[in-house]
């Protein structure tokens, strides 16, 4: 990464590796020469190449949106890079208080009256919308050893998740980010700036707030039901089936 770096700014001064995140790009915050510092995501596989294709065509898509950072290079080859304003001194929840709440529902609704780019997916495409609650149903010692309930009320419960989360309503032609987590989010002078767009999509507006309640609530914010009162139970089904369907449960 230093020497594509150096190609394209000069000397950079130093490379500070960056940890956090679930994809397995190389981050990195470099200091360039004169003291400015940029965050840089470069590829290490062809999946991640292709993340990073798409999440540079979202950031040029909505280049001037107050809930994006700033594009500063991209790199191309075959394992791109994509080089970002550096958001190290923003705020980066938790903890959470109201203004910042709001802040986010500001933000995911001006995203979602932004017009998407062309080639994005629908965001149940490639999905199985209850995936998550059949692998529970079909593997369940692993759900149930986290101690949320009990065999019996599985067995009674489970199968009306799955055909809940199965009807949720999906469609629709609002932008989405589609993963909406304190990890994935930070403020700036009282404004929400969403980061990593690889899994951006195309669906019902109420998506990306629904998706984003349960970690909200994980991390001490309020319950989902106040935050969204009207969200539709099945949605509430489809988000906790997709989530656990997407990654191993703790």
């Amino acid at each position: 990464m230093r020497d594509a770096l150096q190609a394209v700014f000069g000397q950079v001064e130093h490379l500070v590796p960056v940890t956090r995140g679930y994809t397995h790009n190389e981050r990195a915050v470099a200091t360039l020469k004169g003291g400015r510092t940029v965050f840089a995501k470069q590829a290490v596989d062809e999946t991640t190449a292709a993340w990073l294709r798409k999440e540079r065509r979202l950031y040029e898509a909505l280049r001037n949106q107050p809930f994006v950072p700033g594009v500063v290079s991209w790199i191309d080859s075959e394992l791109p890079i994509l080089v970002l304003e550096d958001l190290t001194g923003a705020t980066w929840p938790p903890p959470w208080d109201s203004m910042q709440i709001d802040a986010v529902l500001s933000a995911l609704a001006e995203l979602a009256s932004c017009r998407p780019p062309d080639g994005l997916t629908q965001v149940a495409e490639g999905e199985q919308p209850n995936g998550g609650w059949d692998r529970v149903l079909a593997e369940p010692s692993e759900f149930l050893s986290l101690g949320l309930c009990d065999a019996e009320w599985l067995d009674r419960a489970g199968p009306i998740l799955c055909a809940a989360a199965a009807a949720a309503p999906l469609a629709g032609d609002s932008l989405l980010h589609c993963d909406v987590r304190s990890d994935n989010l930070c403020f700036r002078r009282g404004a929400a700036l969403l980061v990593d767009w690889n899994l951006a999509s195309i669906g019902n507006s109420q998506f990306d707030v629904a998706f984003w309640l349960p970690s909200l609530t994980a991390e001490n914010g309020p319950l989902p039901e106040v935050v969204m009162p009207a969200c539709p139970p099945e949605l509430s089904a489809y988000v906790a089936g997709r989530s656990l369907g997407l990654q191993p449960l703790p």
